[in-house]
């Protein structure tokens, strides 16, 4: 895990050039001139529409510099998920645009749709997670925090369907505004997609989110204490050597796992006990005392619904979590396998939309087999499946009607020339 790379000190933008101009203005100057110059160039050489893909940029580049320096007053902090996104993305441009070369499309049509996908997809994939983890992670007592939160999208919390959505828009309107064909291009990018995703789930593995399950296998790794997952087994009792689950709708805390020979069983709690309290604590305090207790000397005391007390001594303090799955790298190697398939695949399709069919047949069915390896997602809409997984099925049902689609026309390719 290594969430923060390195900072870039921002100071200096704040500063005046002879006391009067202050840097950061004279370099929002700079990119408007930049943007008047690019936008006189293309319309100057009949190219106007391509100026869409350069002025958004420097826009966002002009707000940057203004706020900032305001936001992150102790430097602007570069994150690892940040960086492995930006890296996806432009590995997926740069096959996109080999395959477009060889289908004598003009490669800068794949910058322009891939700004607009970019953006998009980012929006919905934030907007995704922002909505799932609402109560738990973005509640806070003050809009501004809140507002900061949710836009702090480089620290992780970017769900791959949501971002499937947002970009999924992002295409349509750049299709019909382009008058493209979408089935012949959405064939074309199906690839990039999933390399995009595999940067982007090692990104998740230097954050420290979209993480495994326990196991003992050889391969598994361990988070530090300041990771997510860490936390979240301090708070479920693992470090204890049991395991509570906080069943919706009632007011106590079920044990589902005592592990052998640890501080738990040797005091003796058993699996299906019910918690009426910890520390004499009762309702929303449950994890909280849990995490308090971790590092205290005091022994940590839970009674039972029966009215039984059980005083369990605290454990030695380990610097990492519990051994898991490594998740994201399984995800990150499903991704670029199934890139690998739709990539060679391409030459031998017979019909415009084969190649995304069959990355919307294969790719949820492999996402839904991850999320059975996955504990950060819990069950959604009563079904004891994960929102992934629900929309995993939803997409496959997807699939099967464009299959029987496209099984009804005739073998037709589009022409990019």
């Amino acid at each position: 895990m290594c969430s923060e790379l390195f900072r870039i000190p921002l100071q200096w933008l704040n500063h005046s050039i002879g006391g009067v101009v202050p840097v950061k203005m004279l370099l929002v100057l700079l990119l408007v001139c930049l943007g008047l110059g690019i936008l006189g160039w293309c319309r100057r050489n009949h190219r106007a529409s391509e100026a869409w893909g350069y002025l958004p940029g420097l826009f966002i580049l002009a707000v940057g510099v203004m706020v900032l320096p305001q936001m992150f007053p102790g430097g602007l902090p570069i994150r690892g998920y940040g960086v492995m996104v930006l890296l996806g993305s432009l590995s997926g441009i740069g096959l996109a645009m080999v395959r477009a070369r060889q289908m004598n499309l003009n490669p800068d049509i794949i910058f322009s749709l891939a700004f607009g996908m970019f953006v998009c997809g980012i929006i919905g994939a934030r907007l995704f997670y922002v909505i799932e983890y609402w109560d738990t992670r973005f509640q806070f007592d003050d809009w501004p925090s809140t507002f900061l939160a949710i836009v702090k999208f480089t620290e992780g919390g970017l769900v791959v369907y949501g971002s499937l959505i947002g970009a999924t828009v992002a295409f349509l309107w750049f299709m019909r505004r382009q008058r493209l064909p979408a089935l012949a291009m959405a064939d074309l990018i199906a690839p990039s997609l999933l390399v995009g995703l595999a940067f982007g789930r090692i990104g998740c593995l230097l954050n420290g989110c979209c993480y495994g399950g326990e196991s003992h296998r050889p391969w598994t790794i361990t988070f530090p204490a300041a990771s997510m997952l860490y936390s979240e087994q301090v708070a479920a009792g693992r470090m204890h050597g049991f395991e509570l689950v906080f069943p919706k709708g009632s007011n106590y805390p079920e044990v589902v796992r005592v592990d052998e020979g640890s501080p738990a069983a040797k005091a003796g709690l058993t699996v299906g006990s019910k918690i009426d309290s910890i520390n004499q604590s009762h309702g929303d305090q449950f994890q909280k005392e849990l995490l308090q207790s971790y590092d205290s000397p005091k022994p940590l005391v839970l009674k039972t619904k029966s009215g039984q007390l059980l005083s369990i001594p605290s454990p030695k303090v380990r610097s990492r979590s519990l051994p898991v799955h490594p998740a994201q790298v399984y995800s990150a190697v499903n991704a670029i396998l199934l890139a690998w398939v739709l990539w060679t695949f391409y030459a031998f399709r017979r019909r415009d939309g084969e190649v995304t069919a069959l990355m919307l047949t294969i790719y949820p069915i492999s996402r839904f087999l991850l999320e059975m390896i996955r504990i950060d997602e819990s069950a959604v809409f009563g079904t004891g499946l994960s929102i992934s997984q629900n929309i995993s099925l939803v997409l496959l049902l997807v699939a099967l009607g464009m299959w029987i689609s496209l099984r009804r026309k005739t073998s037709l390719q589009a022409t990019f020339a």
